[in-house]
């Protein structure tokens, strides 16, 4: 086999049909795009149409297929609604992507109680009612699937500032280690996907100059990541393939930040 033909085989997502919540943001809309382009169709579930259209023109741009559907997460109705929809229109689901995601940098004496559970809601509850709406039916059609949750460089290591993030994602990273265990006899793999620091909508909240200059000297590749950088994983995870004995890691992407100390 030549080697364009072995690497198609390999990654091809031909036939599949991967949903993407969270697929309306800076850093799950380029996933959905590679997923695209390896031949998936993806559903962007958001809040956001705008942005989708957007994402989706750029899907449509090299004959790529995808559809939105409007999601909130913190809704076991909607996300059922959501399941409902994909089912009716696509007639099956292979591939789920939890990516919807919050972040504050409120100092923490003086977090409250809302907001503490505005980012646990979002970033964790909505993780697990995805996994229980969708695990559902994976368990029930007896379908191979691929659950992909991500995490954060801070769910492994505590970071300043984002000290609700960084709780709600290393439960994300727990509850997806636990979901590895109990489903691998399924053949539904359940991974985190962890990127380091990227030029996210979340992370500018809590970005000064400062900060900036100690995440670079953190990192040994010297820069933030790009979008496309995390595609790559993407596909690995999602292959039933490439990724086909993969389940229960945690996926890092961060140019090195987790290698680094003193």
């Amino acid at each position: 086999m030549q080697t364009a033909a072995f690497l198609k085989d390999l990654f091809d997502l031909s036939g599949k049909t991967a949903v993407i919540i969270g697929g309306t943001g800076e850093l799950c809309g380029t996933m959905a795009v590679g997923l695209a382009r390896a031949g998936a169709e993806v559903v962007l579930g958001g809040r956001i149409p705008e942005k989708a259209e957007k994402r989706l023109a750029e899907i449509e741009s090299f004959g790529g297929k995808g559809y939105y559907v409007p999601v909130d997460v913190t809704s076991r109705e909607s996300l059922h609604a959501l399941l409902d929809t994909v089912l009716e229109r696509s007639g099956q689901v292979d591939i789920l992507i939890n990516g919807a995601g919050t972040n504050s940098p409120t100092p923490f004496l003086e977090i409250p109680e809302d907001e503490y559970q505005r980012i646990i809601d979002t970033n964790l509850s909505a993780v697990f009612r995805a996994c229980q709406v969708f695990g559902q039916y994976f368990v029930d059609e007896s379908r191979p699937a691929s659950i992909i949750n991500l995490g954060s460089i801070s769910g492994l290591n505590p970071l300043s500032r984002v000290f609700t993030y960084s709780a709600s994602k290393a439960a994300v990273h727990n509850l997806t280690r636990n979901l590895a265990r109990e489903w691998a006899d399924k053949d539904i793999r359940v991974n985190t996907l962890v990127p380091g620091f990227f030029p996210a909508e979340q992370n500018r909240k809590v970005l000064d100059e400062s900060r900036v200059l100690d995440i670079l000297r953190q990192t040994p590749a010297s820069r933030f990541g790009n979008a496309e950088e995390l595609i790559g994983a993407t596909l690995l995870l999602a292959s039933d393939k490439a990724g086909s004995f993969i389940t229960g890691i945690e996926m890092i992407v961060d140019g090195g930040f987790q290698a680094m100390t003193i």
